[in-house]
């Protein structure tokens, strides 16, 4: 007579008919070991929620991600496309960040939104270096005239404590662009 599976000794060396103890029993009886397997992953899930949140939260400061080509300007609507004269605006009570395609654009957009936010210190605006493309504080940069902009305003900025020659500062360059109206 051969013995059947069940009454077979296991490998490790357990007598056959003799129920082993699971690590992972919480104590209920009759609870087989993918129920409780089931049970650690659903805690471990509901364990990691909370955190992923804050892995993708913006943090209420500095320039946004821009998905370039496809994230359009508030102002005129054109695709967000140039790496090197690309504009944000982040402001209000909630942060929010406004993309454009120019600094024209962002300076004629806080003027004719009428936002009472527009002025305030906490205000950024940010810009792309026209020469490497990485951002900048807009209040903080010089700026060079006769550049080829996507909306043709004609300003590029700079980064650098020492301004260029030809280069004017933030409210110069505003004051040039506002004037001249579009």
């Amino acid at each position: 007579m051969t013995a059947s599976r069940r009454d077979a000794p296991c490998s490790a060396g357990i007598p056959a008919g003799k129920r082993v103890a699971d690590p992972l029993s919480t104590g209920n009886a009759g609870e087989t070991p993918a129920l409780q397997r089931g049970r650690l992953r659903l805690l471990a899930a509901l364990a990691i929620i909370p955190i992923l949140p804050a892995c993708t939260r913006d943090p209420g400061h500095g320039p946004g991600k821009v998905h370039w080509d496809r994230d359009t300007c508030a102002r005129c609507g054109m695709a967000v496309s140039d790496r090197h004269y690309a504009a944000q605006i982040r402001g209000g009570p909630k942060r929010e960040v406004f993309k454009f395609d120019d600094i024209g654009c962002a300076l004629f957009w806080l003027q004719e939104q009428k936002i009472p936010w527009a002025e305030a210190a906490d205000t950024e605006i940010w810009v792309n270096n026209f020469r490497t493309g990485e951002w900048l504080d807009a209040r903080q940069a010089h700026y060079l005239p006769g550049k080829t902009t996507p909306m043709a305003y004609g300003f590029g900025a700079l980064g650098g404590d020492t301004p260029e020659a030809g280069s004017v500062d933030f409210d110069t360059m505003k004051a040039n662009i506002l004037a001249r109206g579009k």
